[in-house]
């Protein structure tokens, strides 16, 4: 019989696309979510071929029954945005750390072979150092941060305590089809992409010229993919990402090349909580999980806007 892999936050954007990616190679998959911000619309390709539980993240007994046979977990789940978490430090922390302990203790009672977790970038905070190596100090600046760093300690500590084999996955900008524009907390890339089509200006926070290590989805499911199966690398910290960087005008710039137009533009305060420039060393998750990022940024924002227009003219 084939591994059960269990995807916490599975009906949200990187989890269905990860999902999918399980699906298509023929593994059983199971999804648990609440459903607070994850849509079953993500799923509807594999509604019939997956497991679904409806659940929080924050209720150990749910998490516990969802555990049961599983193999590996890909643990997504959680409140995202650096914005959101600022406007509401206490339920960040309660779905990403305490969330994530009970991930992790479940895991470990159930006999689970591997958590890859789902990290972030922001726990590197606004250090001027870059590229980004998984040896820097942290430094986070959000509550976002400090509650996604919690969780990795968490896991370190689940891997040298239990013996539970942990993998921390720290994200660097991540985007791609299925990625919500709809929340106020909405990424950049869908956001730009909802205001082109509907030609509305887009909303820029600050100068624009502030930079991230963008990556594209198939990156991230891959290094998912390999964390949850490579062996030898438990308790081990690796950035997801491609080794880049790019502005937020430089994003603009791309969609108004793809429309054939040029965007009007809105420049707003700059948010708080967000970081100037981030920008990854990819060597030890190269080296370690032999990762190699398949889609480039430029490549990915036009199967980007490809979907967005699809889903805009649909």
């Amino acid at each position: 019989m084939a591994d059960l892999y269990l995807i916490t936050g599975g009906a949200g954007f990187i989890g269905s696309n990860l999902a999918d990616a399980l699906v298509r190679d023929g593994e059983r998959v199971r999804i648990f979510d609440d459903f607070s911000s994850g849509r079953i619309e993500n799923l509807a390709a594999i509604r019939d071929q997956v497991e679904i539980i409806e659940g929080d993240l924050r209720d150990y007994d749910e998490v516990k029954r969802a555990m049961r046979g599983v193999n590996f977990v890909s643990h997504q789940g959680a409140l995202r945005s650096v914005e959101r978490s600022v406007d509401d430090p206490m339920s960040s922390n309660a779905v990403n750390v305490q969330g994530t302990l009970n991930v992790l203790q479940a895991a470990r009672d159930a006999g689970v072979t591997r958590v890859a977790y789902a990290s972030s970038s922001s726990a590197y905070g606004d250090t001027e150092v870059l590229p980004k190596t998984e040896d820097l100090t942290p430094a986070p600046i959000s509550p976002y941060a400090v509650s996604k760093l919690a969780a990795e300690h968490y896991c370190r500590v689940y891997s040298r305590l239990y013996g539970l084999d942990t993998v921390s996955l720290r994200y660097f900008n991540v985007f791609g089809p299925k990625q919500s524009p709809e929340s106020k907390y909405a990424a950049v890339v869908p956001l730009f992409l909802r205001a082109a089509f509907k030609h509305e200006p887009l909303e820029i926070h600050g100068d624009g010229l502030q930079s991230r290590d963008f990556t594209y989805i198939d990156n991230v499911v891959l290094a998912n993919r390999l964390a949850m199966r490579t062996t030898g690398v438990g308790g081990s910290v690796f950035n997801v990402a491609c080794g880049d960087r790019h502005s937020l005008i430089d994003i603009a710039d791309m969609i108004g090349r793809f429309l054939g137009r040029t965007l009007e533009r809105n420049h707003v305060a700059s948010r708080r909580g967000d970081v100037r420039h981030t920008q990854a060393s990819i060597d030890r998750i190269t080296t370690a999980l032999d990762y190699r990022p398949p889609v480039g940024f430029e490549e990915g924002m036009r199967r980007t806007f490809e979907w967005f227009k699809g889903q805009w003219k649909g």
